[in-house]
């Protein structure tokens, strides 16, 4: 048996697939364009590619996300709270605080050292301090998105910018450009201002895991975290699956569970 996470976001789909000792075996990330039932079937099937056993073994899937209801193949759901913060339990077992990081919205979820659930809250207002703020700067800036990590490291003095509003803050790095800052520093003070967005959103915990493909993408952003809050940030082997992984888990979770209540009737 294999256990199947499918996340479809927003902007982009994720796929885990994972053994039964939770070690992960396929994985696919690509855009989730506008045909999401698509674009999980597409890249199931890439996911499952180098697994030749799969539909002879079986598997079990778990679906979350924005679009989690158009997994067709999915046997349950669960929402992309839970899967990010049972992700970042598995890594980080204790009280933490999760922040993720994604293409449309943030994510701050508390947990206790149990795992449970204590809070949490998101951004579903503004699109400011987004994967997708970041994509509408750097065509401003007319520099690639994955430039943008080793241009904010090259900032000797970084451009502060005031505004959290996406269409504000494009004007006011415009402004900057005008000014004759350098792109570099406006750069770190794109990052500084995705950074402040997230923190005013709770107070964190002094462990602090981050996920998304933001953070899988600007590592920098999780240095400057570290620095700037004084907490410990941690980061789990692959951010940009957080969400998939953790519906795998809860994939292995039932499966093994039901496993369990079979044999204790016996």
């Amino acid at each position: 048996m294999y256990y199947v996470g499918v996340d479809v976001g927003a902007s982009r789909t994720k796929v885990a697939i994972l053994e039964r000792n939770k070690e992960l075996v396929g994985q696919d990330i690509r855009r989730s364009g506008t045909d999401f039932k698509a674009t999980a079937e597409e890249a199931f099937t890439s996911a499952a590619d180098g697994i030749p056993d799969l539909r002879e073994m079986g598997f079990f899937c778990v679906s979350t996300g924005y679009g989690r209801r158009n997994v067709e193949f999915a046997h349950e759901t669960r929402t992309e709270i839970a899967c990010h913060a049972k992700t970042a339990y598995f890594f980080y077992p204790g009280a933490i605080t999760v922040i993720d990081i994604g293409g449309q919205d943030n994510k701050v979820i508390k947990l206790d050292e149990k795992g449970r659930r204590i809070s949490f809250k998101m951004n579903r207002k503004c699109a400011a301090g987004t994967g997708a703020f970041l994509e509408e700067m750097s065509l401003r800036l007319n520099i690639p998105l994955e430039e943008m990590d080793q241009l904010a490291r090259k900032s000797q003095d970084m451009v502060e910018l005031g505004s959290y509003c996406t269409v504000f803050t494009a004007t006011e790095v415009l402004e900057k450009i005008r000014q004759g800052k350098k792109v570099e520093d406006i750069v770190k003070g794109l990052f500084l201002s995705v950074l402040k967005r997230v923190f005013e959103m709770d107070i964190l915990s002094q462990k602090v895991v981050m996920t998304g493909g933001v953070v899988a993408h600007n590592p920098y952003l999780v240095e400057m975290a570290k620095e700037i809050s004084g907490n410990e940030i941690l980061v789990p082997p692959f951010p940009q699956l957080a969400g998939a992984f953790g519906a795998a888990l809860f994939a292995w979770e039932l499966i093994e569970s039901n496993k369990r209540e079979v044999e204790d009737e016996k």
